[in-house]
């Protein structure tokens, strides 16, 4: 199994379900994290990421982490300060346009959505409320353009889109596709040698749908058109994530493995869960497993089963930890002598 690895987590990608997949992998196998200098929970995010953002880097006696997930905005050249030149790298995508709509609920405090009534108010005009000099703009365009370490403003030539693409392609060994989650997880499952437990998760951090509402074409072309290079990229990586099936597993072998992993999570989900699935953040008895409620999303959890045995109680509870929760406490087993 390969055990050094760099996730750069894309905002509202179903990046938190794999980083508590990272998380359970690292916690089990006693690696090492690069955590946020003071165990916060974004690696200075953000400003493009730098080596000396991690707690314990020294460029002096450098020391390499086994497992860099927090967020960040990307700067290879600083990554590598901090892993082992043998890491893997790889990331998430999500179609802008569910992105777009995510990140207008989840920030709506950010200032170019705070004033704009709703999504669609905010397209009509966004220059009305858009000012890429805010230092809270990035949430509002081209996020993952943004996350991967480039302008989101930049100007939407092919040439610039080209050198965009090949500079990812260059840097990553995988990117995944949040809208085919399972499919995606047999990919990375393959190319990290892990076992089948090791990639099955409940989803984390999702929102509950009530606020959510399918939408219009018109709007849809007014995301597209607002987030080109978001478009671009997603695109572009949505065609060679299924190119990479084809050629390395085939899809009748794809079927059967997420017909396979989707009945692990079943059956864990029977073994851990109250009820099958997620329930509105006021009904999470648990309170250390209540996810941090954030703009005006209401953020699923989860509740245990009752008397389970002290094994299974452990592996339920790593399953539905939130992020916050799971790196804290990861934090202080890595630096006892310190708390964030």
């Amino acid at each position: 199994p390969k055990t050094d690895i760099v996730f750069l987590k894309v905002h509202k990608s179903a990046s938190s379900t794999v980083m508590n997949i990272l998380f359970r992998f690292g916690e089990t196998h006693n690696l090492t994290f690069a955590f946020p200098m003071g165990g916060g929970n974004q690696l200075f995010y953000p400003r493009h990421f730098l080596a000396r953002f991690v707690q314990g880097f020294s460029p002096r006696r450098p020391q390499h982490f086994n497992i860099l997930c927090h967020h960040m905005r990307f700067l290879q050249p600083e990554v590598q300060k901090v892993v082992s030149r043998s890491a893997v790298y790889f990331s998430i995508l999500r179609n802008p346009v569910q992105l777009m709509e995510s990140s207008f609920v989840y920030y709506k405090g950010a200032s170019a959505f705070s004033r704009a009534h709703s999504l669609e108010e905010f397209l009509s005009h966004p220059y009305l409320y858009y000012n890429p000099a805010n230092k809270d703009s990035h949430y509002a365009r081209n996020l993952m353009t943004f996350d991967f370490g480039f302008n989101p403003n930049g100007e939407v030539s092919a040439k610039r889109v080209q050198l965009m693409l090949e500079a990812i392609e260059a840097s990553f060994d995988l990117l995944l596709i949040s809208e085919y989650f399972d499919e995606s997880m047999v990919l990375l499952k393959e190319m990290l040698c892990w076992d089948l437990d090791s990639v099955v998760s409940f989803p984390l951090n999702s929102r509950d749908s009530s606020t959510k509402s399918p939408l219009p074409d018109t709007i849809v072309e007014k995301i597209k058109n607002w987030n080109r290079l978001d478009w671009e990229i997603y695109t572009h990586f949505n065609r060679t994530f299924w190119e990479r099936i084809d050629r390395d597993i085939g899809r009748e072998r794809m079927q059967q493995e997420v017909k396979a992993l989707r009945q692990r999570q079943a059956e864990l989900a029977r073994t851990c869960l109250q009820g099958t699935g997620s329930v509105a953040p006021k009904d999470i008895k648990d309170s250390s497993l209540r996810p941090l409620q954030h703009g005006s999303a209401k953020i699923l959890g989860y509740n245990l089963k009752q008397g389970l045995d002290k094994e299974t109680e452990r592996m339920c509870r790593r399953l539905v930890t939130p992020e916050l929760q799971y790196s804290s406490a990861l934090y202080k087993k890595q630096f006892p002598q310190k708390h964030p």
